[in-house]
This record gives structure tokens, sequence and C-alpha cells, in this order.
């Protein structure tokens, strides 16, 4: 009998080891090199659980505000005019205004072009790293020095931060690296890749891709890649990839152009500030945004009428992109009123709804917002956040709730966003001014 006492007080003796065994445990998890080697592993295991009892494909934002999309005709400013039958766009008319046409070429361009110089940087052992990988290795094309964790430090301070905004990547440029500058444009297309690659000027594109994910289910995820290359025989375009598929990889046209679909065919040449003349040369009429966004609208309100499933969503929210980029926000709210009304017929059959649109994209809640419509914000941003994503850490939707949290008067809301989004990525400007307009501390 004494001696199972005696065990008993022994093992007690040791208690107090847990604890502190949880400590060091929790101490090593947050030394930087570890952290940054695990914490994706431990985001990950929390989004399979939470994604398993809540599947975020079947989340669907309804604006309050939806209208059927006939309407635009008696809304718009008569820019472009839509005959519909139900929820198929059959014709449409460019509002009057400058002609875009192609810009033209002098020589031939190459049958094939791969740029020389480039030094490829995956993102790997990192959390969500493409935006900046790829913005690095547009750098270091052009001889700057740095890397990708230089420009994700900047970028990115948190792990929790689940995307890089393209303007967020050109002000690291602007506010960095003096020497060098940025285009960034909607309406892409083939024929302008070759131009650029031809005259020497890779080019950043935010693309979509599907692909089975952790949980086994074919996915959307946005992604950025650097171009550098195309070869017209084999109809492929060359892009540095970070994620999978690696180094000097080829895709054919058609793929390449359904997968920038997704972010209107938006693209970013970085470039010396003293070749600027040469990029607007070639960039022709989309040297011009606007007229580069008036562009990507047609093209968009085209692709309406001849596309179904995804790709057809893709295109109706690319109508609201565009006018959002013209700053014609309550058509864009219309436009954006359709293609979340598409959304929530989408089949599951082939390739899931696109639910993390929103990590990427944020035009709808500047076309809500500009547009009055607190409440579809607000909604719109919780759906984002509550079913979406495995805890809130999308600063930009926590900003644009709080943003009309203010609006609708609700103040202590608002500041409990912005401060949110601010743990989110610390020291974030739109944020911190935010807090600032109000008087708070941050």
């Amino acid at each position: 009998m004494k001696n199972i006492f005696s065990k008993k007080k022994s093992f007690k003796q040791y208690l107090w080891y847990i604890p502190l065994a949880i400590a060091l445990m929790v101490g090593i998890y947050y030394i930087p090199p570890v952290h940054s080697r695990l914490a994706w592993r431990v985001d990950e295991a929390r989004t399979r659980i939470k994604y398993f009892f809540n599947p975020p494909d079947q989340a669907a934002f309804q604006p309050q505000s939806q209208i059927n999309f006939d309407s635009i005709l008696s809304t718009t400013r008569a820019e472009y005019s839509l005959t519909l039958t139900p929820a198929i766009v059959q014709t449409a008319t460019p509002k009057a205004g400058p002609a875009f046409t192609p810009t033209i070429t002098t020589t031939p361009l190459p049958a094939s072009v791969s740029l020389s110089g480039v030094k490829y940087e995956d993102q790997h052992n990192r959390w969500n790293y493409c935006g900046p990988a790829n913005f690095s290795m547009a750098l270091t094309f052009w001889g700057w020095k740095g890397n990708r964790d230089i420009v994700g430090k900047a970028v990115k301070p948190s792990d929790k931060d689940r995307n890089v905004m393209p303007y967020e990547l050109q002000d690291y440029i602007s506010n960095n690296v003096p020497s060098m500058t940025s285009a960034l444009r909607y309406g892409g297309d083939i024929d302008l890749v070759k131009r650029l690659l031809s005259a020497g000027f890779p080019l950043v594109v935010e693309k979509g891709y599907y692909e089975r994910d952790y949980t086994g289910k074919i996915g959307w995820m946005g992604h950025y890649q650097f171009v550098t290359g195309y070869d017209d025989a084999k109809q492929e375009v060359i892009v540095q990839d970070t994620y999978n598929d690696g180094a000097n990889f080829h895709i054919n046209y058609k793929e390449f152009m359904e997968g920038w679909r997704s972010f209107n065919y938006l693209f970013v040449v970085v470039y010396p500030a003293n070749r600027e003349s040469e990029v607007l040369d070639l960039l022709g009429n989309l040297a011009d945004a606007d007229l580069a966004a008036r562009h990507a609208l047609d093209l968009a309100v085209a692709e309406v009428s001849t596309l179904t499933g995804n790709d057809q969503f893709w295109a109706a929210f690319n109508v609201g992109t565009s006018h959002v980029a013209l700053r014609e926000y309550v058509d864009a709210a219309y436009a954006y009123d359709y293609a979340f009304g598409l959304y929530t017929n989408l089949s599951n059959d082939l390739a899931s709804r696109p639910y993390r649109v929103m990590w990427y994209q944020t035009g709808p809640y500047f076309a809500y917002y500009y547009a009055s419509r607190y409440s579809d914000v607000i909604n719109l941003a919780n759906t984002t956040l509550e079913e979406t994503v495995a805890e809130p850490v999308l600063e930009e939707s926590l900003l644009w709730r709080g943003r009309a949290y203010y609006m609708a008067g609700d103040t202590p809301s608002a500041i409990a966003d912005y401060r949110a989004a601010l743990k989110v990525h610390p020291k974030w400007a739109p944020a911190l001014q935010a807090l600032q307009d109000l008087g708070v501390k941050p």
C-alpha cells in the first residue's frame, strides 16, 4: 500500500512539467524560422475541420437589393445596351466613344520568344506567397537585388493574410524601388502578351485555376504567374509558376485565357521608370487605364452571352469589375447582382463554386458601398468571413464591413473591424487611416 501512495506522490511531482512543456512548445512554434514552416500546416488543419462541418461552396450571398439584369436598360447611363432573355445576353452594343483598334506593328512578331535573365523563385515553405515571389521575379529580371522574403515582409507581414492585392505590390515598388515603376490594366489578350515579350518586357498576370485541394474536392483559387515567353507553333505561353508547375512551364493559349478570365484579364508590367514611353507605346489603346477598362467591359458583356456555368459567372463578374475601374458604381452593383444570381445556380458536378472569389477581388465592396447599399456590404462581408474562410482573416472584408457599419451608424462595430484588420495586416494604412479619422487609437 505504501508503495502505491509513493507512486502517486511521485506522479504528482511531475504534473507541473505539463504546462511547462506546453509553454515550451508554443514558444518554439513562434520562433520565426519554425513558425514560417509550420503556420500553414496549423491553418490547414483548422480549415479542414471547419470545412468538414460547413462546406464553403454551399454559402451563397444574396444581395438584398438584387434586381433582374434587364433593369440595367433603365438605370445605366446608356454606356451600353443589352437585350436579354432569361439569364442569357443576346446582343451587346458598345457605347459611342473612342474606337478600340489594335496596335499597328510595323514588323512581324517573332514566332517564339523566351526571355533570358529570369531568376526563378518559388513560394514553397511560405503561406500564400505567390504575390511576393512573382513580383520579386519581375524586379530581379531588371537587376533588383532582393528576393521574395524582402517583398513579403513589407506587403504580407502576417501569415494570416490570405492574399496580396496587385495595388499593394505596386505600392511596394513605388515606395521601395524608385528606379522601377509598373502599369496595371484590365483587358489583356495573347496578342498583347506577345507584343510585350517580343520587346523584352515580361508581365505578371493574375489568374484563376481549379485543382483538387486538401479536402479532396476540386476548388478554385487565385494565383499570380510571371509570363516570360510564348511559342506560336505550339500555341503556348511560358510562365514561371511559383506553386506546382515550376520554372518555364508551358500553358496552352486557350487554357491560359480561360484562367485569366477570372480576373478580367488583369496584368501588371514592371519596368524601369526611364523606359515608360516604350511600354505605353506597346500597350497601344490600353495605355489609357479608362480605355483599357472600357475595352474589358466590352469583352465581358460579349462573353456573358456566349459562355455558360462558371465561365459565365466570371464574365458577369467582370462586367462589374470593369464598371468599378471606371468609377461607375451603381452600374457595377447591378452587374454584381446578376453575377451573384448566377453563382447561386452553379453546379458542383465538375467544379465547385469559386467561393474564394472575395479573398482576391474587392470590386463588389466598392460597388455596393458607393451605391449606398451598406447592408449588402455587411452581408457580403459576413458571408465571406464567416462561411468561406476558417477564421475571419481577410483584412479587405473587415475594412469594408467596418466602413459600412460606420455609415449605418454602428461606430463601435466599425472600430472593432478596423482593429481586427490590423491584427491580420499590422500597420495596414487603410485601417490605420480609418481609425485616425475617428480619432481612435489602433
